[in-house]
């Protein structure tokens, strides 16, 4: 009998946080797999993850090869899954155990039913160093919660709501009918992981549950600022594989469109306000060249992303229009409560 669910654990010299994510999701029973796919660690982290094999044979697989980066690490995990539903739990965060059985319920339903649900969505948790009052991410009023939904259903997703790769729990079937690779060696695929499926999910259900608890914080995570700023290279990449795929991956369904747009938009704005913190005259130029280049490749998708609200906000002119656009941003960073 296959598993319900594969939960995907890829690991870099995750040593110090590893054990937390594993407890999480071990102790569940052959319902659960869970692949901890080490990239490549030069610490010990499949040292401590053959602890867990060695404790939860039936349960725990150790998957080590060469590193590649955090999308190889995923296509390795889908590669290897035998789960109906397929989740992934980054190293450093964790679920809320208690939560996750009421999530196995919900799953087991759906395939003792027959009903083929693509996509279950729950809340996350931003699990931030230093804060005491946690901010969550729901999807109420967007999606009617505890019913099977199509994208007509669907409600008009607030500015917050958009499904990171933490609310999502595909349908393993999903993953694979879309062929889904996601670029090695490059940060924030997660984007890619959330957005290129969704054209051939036709079920949602939400659970409105605080699973995912997303740790932020570490001063060398990849979503700190700081890293981000280092890495603006491999944030622009992103944000072209993203345009580039929705342009040459059009929907009939008005809301999914709708959706997308609203997705798209965010990381837009997001990879311009990043090039203005930068502040150098190199970056303030390939800010303009990404939508410059969004004009000439497809017009329609430019007007749609750089005409929204989000879109005005991040391009406002000149020198003061920039403050504004980075006081805009710390302000939804203060809200939302992200990195």
């Amino acid at each position: 009998m296959s598993p319900l669910i594969s939960i995907v654990v890829p690991a870099y010299n995750a040593e110090d946080y590893l054990a937390r994510a594993l407890d999480s999701v071990v102790g569940f029973g052959p319902r659960v797999q869970v692949l901890v796919i080490d990239d490549g660690s030069a610490d010990g982290t499949a040292t401590l993850a053959q602890r867990y094999v060695a404790r939860f044979p039936k349960e725990v697989q150790l998957i080590r090869k060469a590193n590649g980066g955090h999308g190889s690490a995923i296509n390795t995990g889908l590669a290897h899954a035998t789960g109906t539903y397929l989740k992934v739990l980054d190293a450093d965060d964790w679920f809320d155990r208690e939560v996750f059985r009421q999530v196995l319920e919900a799953l087991g339903g759906f395939v003792s039913s027959g009903r083929e649900v693509d996509l279950l969505v729950t809340n996350f948790v931003y699990e931030k160093v230093g804060k005491t009052r946690k901010k969550v991410v729901h999807f109420g009023g967007a999606l009617k919660p505890r019913r099977e939904l199509s994208w007509g259903k669907t409600g008009r997703f607030a500015m917050r709501q958009y499904l990171m790769m933490h609310a999502l729990t595909y349908r393993t079937q999903v993953l694979r009918e879309e062929g889904l690779q996601l670029p090695e060696r490059t940060f924030y695929v997660d984007s890619l992981f959330a957005l290129q499926p969704l054209r051939l999910v036709q079920s949602l259900y939400y659970l409105d549950v605080n699973l995912y608890r997303y740790f932020i914080g570490r001063p060398d995570q990849s979503v700190q600022e700081s890293v981000m700023l280092r890495r603006l290279d491999q944030q622009l990449r992103v944000n072209w594989l993203l345009l580039d795929y929705v342009s040459k991956h059009p929907v009939a369904d008005r809301k999914l469109r709708r959706y997308r747009l609203h997705y798209v938009a965010i990381i837009c704005a997001v990879t311009s306000v990043m090039l203005i913190r930068a502040g150098t005259p190199e970056a303030l130029a390939q800010r303009d060249e990404l939508w410059g280049r969004l004009r000439a490749q497809d017009p329609w998708l430019y007007r749609q992303c750089r005409f929204s609200m989000i879109g005005m906000i991040s391009n406002l002119p000149g020198s003061t229009g920039r403050r504004v656009s980075i006081m805009a941003y710390l302000l939804a960073q203060r809200a939302i409560g992200f990195s």
